[in-house]
């Protein structure tokens, strides 16, 4: 059964979109609306929109909408009755007995518990006389048993595939454990995935086991075995230790590359550390690190120091600076890594490595400091040049202003002179921007509309007249009635816009609430966004029954012209009535 219209309005009215949206962004009014940084993609300028009146949000910027249930989607990564399971769970309400989650959602819960299961067995196998080897090598490391303990660390062994044969007798399928990535299937054979690795559970900020990291215990390749994605885990949309460091943080966080280093961080007392998982550093990752820093906290970056490491440096200020979190970065001597350089050394020693750390503008001016010899005049042109163009990414004129000073010093040159070739290189950096922007905008809201629609393209003035109508629809539900007696769900071009339609109709027809958040159940991400986006169109237009029969007779006429395009489909007096059709609409 699908959840009862009563309970949907139970939960809308316990979770007021403004303050579930304010949690995770800062929103300022704008008239009726409030706007602010749109948390689904990076931009320095408010383009996500939120409208109380209705309960619904848009980003004119990425194309992202919907109302509070699609919003809790997108942003926690759930399936539709996960987020409204989320959202009832924070109001206090029970769900109801007897609801049928879908498909999706049902294998999602057996791979969290089939994780959950593998996790408590490669813990168990690590202290077993089988899992000496695991046990040895974590403390080798240095490890103490109260870390391993509080990381649920493991062991798989490298053969007897006991996490297959465990599972099948708690009554997990195969299929459910390849769905996991615990298993693997080859010529019809089923075997466990992870063999003779020291395994570390992945545990997400609810306390879920949904994936695991597998490490070698020698030099053999690949070092690391990671899962992938799973309908329970995206690797691009975690972090390892999160689930700790959110509570212990304080707002700050130490960025590593891997597990062991964030393992060892922790158990030396610096429980703010977190690491991608098996994967680069995203936007994101970026944009999860954000809900958590705010105003006041900042990142510290601590990569290896060979090229690959320096380009991650790169890629993850950049990141974070592009949704306001301040970075500072630290550099450890000898290029070692944390791990490394706390067991040759101490945790005193690293702390004072921390508190030395530079801001990222510092870093960055250094390592093109490095790059450039400042010894000749070439050198030095080119390194101004590159530290102007840095200098003016910068959003804070306070910050233009020092760093510019520091730079100035240096090159002994004058401060002047270089805040006027920040400002030139801002002025033409703006001009461009302003050329590119609405073009980018248009795009990102096309792609979003081929993503959600794709039959839009063939009939793009038909998908216009759609558009229009279920945009009228949406805002002034009582003119449902009216189009519904001129307009039959078939005469809709699209499959979408014909199954949008008719859920409408079928709606007010039975006397059922049209909104938004009562759709949300039928339509995924992308869908939910087109349908708001029609919905925003609708508020800049005059929605009178006058408008609603001229997109009736546009939809008329583009549905004649099609059946007309193909003759041999259409009776002799099929096809007179179409011709008839086209000359009454024009």
């Amino acid at each position: 059964m699908r959840l009862p219209d009563s309970f949907i309005q139970q939960v809308l009215d316990r979770n007021d979109i403004e303050q579930v949206v304010s949690s995770y962004v800062a929103l300022k009014r704008r008239g009726r609306n409030l706007v602010g940084l749109c948390p689904f993609h990076g931009e320095k300028t408010p383009s996500f929109t939120l409208y109380p009146e209705n309960g619904s949000f848009y980003c004119f910027g990425c194309g992202a909408g919907g109302d509070v249930i699609t919003f809790v989607r997108r942003i926690e990564h759930l399936d539709y009755l996960d987020a409204v399971k989320w959202l009832a769970d924070k109001a206090g309400l029970p769900m109801p007995e007897n609801v049928s989650d879908d498909k999706t959602s049902r294998l999602r819960v057996r791979v969290l518990e089939a994780n959950r299961e593998a996790a408590r067995l490669y813990h168990r196998i690590l202290y077993a006389p089988e899992g000496r080897a695991g046990l040895d090598y974590y403390h080798r490391r240095g490890y103490t048993d109260a870390t391993i303990r509080h990381f649920g660390l493991g062991y798989a062994p490298p053969s007897g595939n006991p996490v297959l044969r465990a599972l099948r007798e708690k009554g997990f399928h195969d299929e459910e454990l390849e769905a996991a990535f615990l298993c693997r299937r080859k010529e019809g054979s089923v075997y466990d995935l992870f063999r003779n690795r020291v395994m570390i559970p992945i545990i997400d900020i609810r306390g879920n086991v949904i994936a695991f990291g597998g490490r070698v215990l020698d030099d053999s390749k690949p070092k690391y075995l990671n899962s992938a994605d799973t309908p329970a885990f995206r690797k691009s949309e975690n972090l390892f230790a999160l689930n700790f460091a959110k509570n212990n943080a304080g707002r700050s966080f130490i960025l590593c590359e891997g597990y062991m280093d964030v393992i060892a961080l922790h158990q030396a007392g610096f429980p703010q550390a977190v690491a991608a998982l098996g994967t680069s550093f995203t936007e994101e990752h970026a944009r999860l690190l954000a809900r958590y820093t705010g105003d006041a906290g900042e990142v510290t970056l601590i990569f290896d120091a060979d090229g690959a490491g320096k380009k991650g440096t790169q890629r993850a200020i950049d990141l974070l600076r592009a949704v306001g979190v301040r970075v500072r970065v630290v550099t450890i001597p000898d290029g070692k890594d944390p791990d490394e350089f706390i067991r040759r050394h101490s945790p005193e020693r690293f702390r004072l490595l921390l508190e030395g750390a530079v801001g990222d503008m510092g870093y960055r001016l250094a390592e093109l400091r490095l790059h450039n010899d400042l010894n000749t005049p070439e050198g030095k042109v080119r390194y101004m040049r590159q530290a102007t163009d840095l200098i003016a990414g910068l959003d804070s004129p306070v910050e233009r202003e020092v760093y510019a000073g520091q730079v100035a010093a240096q090159m002994s040159v004058q401060k002047s002179t270089l805040l006027e070739q920040i400002r030139q290189t801002i002025e033409r950096r703006e001009r461009g921007s302003r050329k590119t922007q609405m073009a980018r905008i248009v795009r990102r809201q096309q792609q979003e509309t081929v993503r959600a629609n794709p039959e839009a393209a063939a009939h793009p003035r038909a998908a216009a007249a759609e558009e229009s109508l279920i945009g009228l629809l949406l805002q002034n539900p009582d003119s449902i009635a009216y189009v519904a007696r001129q307009l039959d769900p078939s005469q809709m071009i699209t499959p979408l816009g014909r199954d949008i339609y008719a859920r409408l109709v079928d709606r007010q027809q039975k006397g059922l609430m049209v909104d938004l958040a009562y759709l949300s159940a039928d339509y995924d991400e992308a869908q939910m966004a087109y349908i708001t986006s029609m919905l925003q169109a609708a508020r800049d237009r005059v929605n009178s029954l006058e408008e609603a029969d001229r997109y009736i007779a546009v939809l008329r006429q583009e549905q004649a012209a099609s059946l007309l395009a193909r003759p041999e489909e259409l009776t002799p007096e099929q096809i007179r009535e179409q011709l008839a059709l086209l000359r009454k609409e024009r």
